[in-house]
């Protein structure tokens, strides 16, 4: 998908000595199409163990209620909200690679979006487990959707702020989904040219008839757009109605016009965190260092720069707001989370998502991969306890000193929370040996150079068929980013 005048090769996004088309759909195939290494057998043992473990606590809660969890009279939400905001905010860097950079026309997204993309729709159903759990009956959980139902006046309540949570998340997840697929296509077909047997009947029927032809491409193109422009106002929506959660209350610490700003900025900066945890492993253990490459991961340790800092802007200006508002009980609510019982939630979230990300300032740790790899991890804690900071931290002390409480999680809220980290590694796992991990039509844009050089460089290596040039010819002049993955199966 470059664009007219972004044809010539940049260094930075491929490196390697003469790769070629045939080089990149072996090496993005190789975990599709091999059996599974020793190294994915024991990350998806351990993941499925992870799952497991969820399975057996959801089951708990939902055999013997919500008051398994440590939740008390005082603190009505914790462990389950903090998990559920935390997933989605992972989910957003996926459709902001996917969408704003694909608008933006920025190339270097070829490599990690579909990685990204995958990650956005496990996080999502990880989120969505939650919504489900915290609701006490989960078998009633149809009852948050406007359908009719055999009371014949029971709705759901527009009013409430959680309702708009449900819808936000199923419009996220179904146009992420969408745009995934649709991005997936192209190469489920090139799959589908080197399969046989079962297999290929299989990613036949995926593949919905992709031939590759030059309208199909103008019409793929065409659909990605219009898919990007619709996600593009969903990265900013959808965690500011989940924000809305908490700003559309009257909770000290919670009441607040700077939450939707301060929630895209903090879910961008986990959800790149997040893609850096996964792609720096993937690259490493798929041997993909010739496609996601140190431009990548610095460009990602840059918005993480970026997006830290807005958020500890953030985090000064809620504590200015409190004093400057002369509330007693807006000031306390602050002071409390500094200096209270869970002081050391605060100030890990303080070092982790402000001290911390400053350090990538330094190019040598920018561009240390072993250091970016830890960091990523380091602000994804520092998301966590954010969220705990702001939840756990408003509530467990109230208007009414004789009813304040302290929180302490049950054996039931760590597993379920650990549990959804094992469902979204099986997810993740399961796809990149299925699917593959790197978008190979979109990487070959990088690698084609101009139409001309693209059909000249297919023909010295005898890819091309001679009788084929005339066709490359016209179809080149009317479409001149039209990808070469359709002759994958010749090379």
């Amino acid at each position: 998908m470059a664009s007219h005048h972004e044809s010539i090769i940049r260094e930075p996004l491929i490196t390697g000595k003469d790769i070629t088309y045939a080089q990149i759909t072996d090496d993005v195939l190789r975990p599709v199409e091999n059996k599974p290494t020793k190294a994915w057998w024991i990350g998806f043992i351990v993941s499925v163990l992870g799952a497991s473990l969820w399975v057996f606590a959801a089951g708990w809660t939902f055999w013997y209620g919500l008051g398994e969890w440590g939740l008390n009279k005082t603190v009505g939400w914790a462990w389950d909200i903090t998990g559920f905001v935390w997933w989605v905010g992972i989910g957003h860097a996926g459709t902001l690679i996917s969408a704003v950079l694909l608008l933006f026309r920025q190339n270097w997204r070829n490599s990690i979006n579909r990685s990204a993309e995958a990650m956005t729709i496990f996080a999502v159903v990880c989120a969505a487990t939650y919504i489900v759990a915290h609701m006490g009956r989960p078998w009633l959980a149809h009852f948050c959707l406007p359908l009719p139902n055999q009371y014949g006046s029971l709705w759901v309540n527009f009013n409430s702020p959680l309702i708009w949570d449900v819808f936000a998340i199923s419009t996220y997840f179904s146009v992420s989904l969408v745009f995934w697929y649709t991005g997936l296509l192209p190469d489920i077909a090139t799959i589908r040219d080197r399969a046989t047997g079962l297999k290929q009947k299989i990613y036949s029927v995926c593949s919905f008839g992709w031939t590759g032809s030059v309208k199909t491409w103008q019409r793929f193109e065409t659909v990605s757009l219009i898919l990007a422009g619709i996600s593009t106002p969903l990265v900013l929506s959808v965690h500011t109605i989940v924000s809305m959660d908490f700003a559309t209350s009257l909770e000290p610490g919670w009441h607040t016009t700077i939450f939707p700003p301060y929630f895209v900025a903090g879910a961008i900066f986990s959800g790149f965190a997040m893609v850096q945890t996964l792609l720096l492993v993937a690259r490493k253990v798929l041997a993909l260092e010739n496609y996601i490459t140190m431009f990548h991961i610095e460009s990602m340790n840059k918005i993480i720069i970026l997006t830290g800092s807005i958020v500890g802007v953030a985090y000064i200006t809620e504590f200015f707001i409190a004093w400057y508002s002369g509330v007693e009980y807006e000031q306390y609510a602050f002071i409390n989370r500094a200096t209270g019982p869970y002081w050391w939630a605060y100030w890990s979230m303080m070092t982790c998502n402000v001290i911390s990300p400053q350090l990538l300032w330094k190019t040598s740790w920018r561009q240390n991969i072993a250091f970016s790899w830890v960091l990523s991890i380091v602000v994804n804690i520092g998301m966590w306890f954010e969220r705990f900071v702001i939840i756990v931290t408003s509530l467990h002390r109230d208007y009414i000193p004789s009813s304040w409480a302290m929180f302490y999680p049950t054996w039931v809220d760590v597993a379920i929370f650990v549990g959804s980290i094992g469902v979204f590694f099986t997810l993740f796992l399961l796809f990149i040996r299925v699917l593959p991990s790197v978008a190979m039509a979109e990487v070959k844009l990088l690698l084609k150079g101009s139409s001309e050089q693209a059909k000249k460089k297919l023909i010295e290596e005898g890819h091309l068929d001679p009788s084929h040039v005339a066709f490359y010819k016209e179809s080149l002049t009317k479409f001149d980013s039209v990808d070469l993955s359709a002759y994958d199966k010749s090379i």
